[in-house]
């Protein structure tokens, strides 16, 4: 009899402090094959993005707006969950099409649901500190250019605290869920594993992603639509030689094409 017992965790691989750097060039020449669906997707989160922006704007003006922009970190990677499947398939040595591409995004429907109910709750503790913070230090009209300076410091402290632990809990987990069997707690804690594992190497992709996310918002947004597939697909290769995921069944790509290398 042959029964094989699911690890708790996905093993850890030892990254190179250079592998970000790779992980760029493979997302890279993931968009340069599938340009179309990539910058098609790109432009769909980022009209949701400006939507966002908008309408953060029209209610709290320029506070609100900057909050809900820092809020940003909680919603790219589920804006990035449906292109996993592009470098999947392109992995696999399939021509990715939109049809395949959202049929693979809705067969771990269920366990992205209960990734972003994770996502949410990280996301309201930050808005609840955020409201914290704007309170004991106001920046309205009568706090003065002091006033701004604290908020803005005080503000950017706090939002870094939830913003790494957002980092390593979604840094490989989502690309985990997409491709594997697996639940999201396991998924989670893989991902949290390997962060701490690779602490510079991680930090350094953490930096990566920070400069990529103000490109775009310099860019006025429109470089998100380059930006968010890139990073999405780069998450990809990430993945794939962070975490040693052979212990969980892959997920079928389609009725035609379910092969398991990656």
């Amino acid at each position: 009899e042959n029964h094989t017992v699911k690890p708790f965790v996905a093993p850890a691989r030892d990254l190179s402090p250079h592998a970000p750097l790779q992980w760029l060039r493979s997302g890279w020449k993931d968009v340069c094959q599938a340009p179309a669906l990539s910058l098609a997707w790109g432009l769909v989160c980022t009209l949701l993005l400006a939507a966002v922006a908008w309408g953060a704007w029209s209610m709290g003006r320029w506070v609100l707006l900057i909050s809900v922009l820092s809020g940003f970190v909680f919603i790219a990677p589920l804006l990035a969950f449906t292109l996993y499947s592009v470098s999947r398939q392109l992995s696999n040595g399939v021509k990715p099409s939109l049809a395949q591409t959202l049929a693979a995004a809705r067969r771990p429907f269920a366990n992205s649901l209960v990734f972003a109910l994770v996502l949410l709750v990280i996301f309201l503790l930050w808005a609840r500190a955020a409201s914290m913070v704007y309170i004991f230090f106001p920046a309205d009209a009568g706090s003065g250019m002091g006033g701004l300076v604290s908020f803005l410091f005080i503000g950017s402290a706090v939002g870094s605290v939830f913003a790494w632990i957002t980092f390593a809990v979604s840094a490989f987990s989502l690309p985990f869920i997409a491709n594997r069997d697996v639940d999201v707690v396991t998924a989670v804690v893989s991902s949290i594993n390997a962060v701490l594992r690779n602490k510079w190497t991680m930090m350094s992709w953490a930096l990566v992603i920070v400069l990529f996310t103000a490109a775009g918002f310099a860019t006025g947004l429109v470089g998100f639509i380059l930006i968010i597939p890139w990073l999405a697909y780069a998450t990809w290769h990430a993945y794939r030689a962070a975490l040693d995921v052979s212990g969980w069944k892959t997920l079928p790509q389609d009725d035609t094409h379910s092969r398991g290398q990656t």
